[in-house]
């Protein structure tokens, strides 16, 4: 990923609650008739691992599990956060005028070598951590539990695990860092008056503002 110094975020903890807060990401390989992209909604483990695993699961009518099961490495891109951003917000276009849209966003890039798992108890948990994670804003979560035993059986043989052991995780967040501080305000404003996704990133952008210890 194209980072320029003001844009990284190496923070491991930060890079890591990027992929919990946005867990569907785009899980890529090469497969033999050439590359292979799908999203899927991922768990990550902290503790496992020098720099902590992803685990997922994808259907076993999904032909990229097989590649998965050859591949030397795969790459996992979670990308959210992000909006258009228009010349018109900058202070800087009405003192000369030299300035272009851009886009700012979010992203981190997870790399590692993938093992596809088959066993049931493995399946059983993804699926049970998966859910507890998505369910747990709810004030009634619903459980795997709650489905009957021998339909949850029949659904974990319909699918297939993938376990990466992360080797490599980049994260970016350009968030107009590389402009004057009339320009970033500007911005903010702007996007604070438009859409939800759009305040999201001002919300962002703020908080990039605020002093750190």
């Amino acid at each position: 990923m194209y980072r320029p110094p003001q844009f990284r975020e190496d923070r491991l903890e930060r890079q890591l609650d990027f992929v919990r807060v946005h867990p569907l990401g785009l899980l890529v390989c090469q497969g033999e008739a050439g590359l292979l992209a799908n999203p899927v909604p991922f768990t990550v483990y902290r503790d496992e691992g020098a720099c902590g695993t992803l685990r997922c699961h994808l259907s076993r009518a999904n032909e990229q599990w097989q590649a998965l099961s050859s591949a030397t490495e795969c790459l996992v891109a979670f990308l959210a956060t992000d909006a258009y951003i228009s010349p018109s917000w900058y202070a800087t276009k009405a003192e000369n005028g030299k300035v272009v849209p851009t886009w700012n966003y979010a992203a981190v890039h997870v790399w590692g070598v993938p093992r596809v798992v088959h066993d049931a108890a493995w399946l059983r948990r993804q699926v049970d951590d998966l859910t507890a994670v998505n369910e747990g804003r709810f004030p009634d979560p619903w459980a795997v539990s709650d489905a009957p035993s021998g339909f949850v059986a029949a659904q974990l043989k319909g699918i297939v695990g993938v376990e990466l052991p992360i080797t490599r995780i980049e994260g970016k967040w350009k968030m107009s860092q590389n402009r004057p501080a009339a320009d970033r305000e500007g911005v903010i404003e702007g996007l604070s008056a438009g859409s939800a996704s759009e305040a999201a990133v001002a919300a962002v952008m703020r908080r990039l503002e605020e002093p750190t210890d």
